[in-house]
């Protein structure tokens, strides 16, 4: 089954996406910066969000983490 059609696969696509765009926005500041449009300004846009809301950020990656281990068969 697709992420698109799965909600519990789409918020983990989703919060690995912003995890991934907040690690490399702090790696290399060059490949994701502000002024790109498209595809790079939508991982521009999920760095951000990584970086301006960490706490929220890390609470539902341990919660999605939490959920996944100990709920899924």
């Amino acid at each position: 089954m697709s992420a698109i059609f799965n909600f519990q696969s789409m918020l983990v696509v989703l919060i690995l996406l912003v995890c991934t765009c907040t690690y490399f926005r702090s790696m290399f500041p060059k490949i994701i910066d502000n002024y790109k449009t498209g595809l790079s300004g939508v991982f521009w846009k999920c760095a951000r969000i990584g970086e301006r809301l960490s706490p929220y950020v890390s609470i539902c990656c341990i919660s999605m983490a939490l959920y996944l281990v100990f709920w899924t068969s």
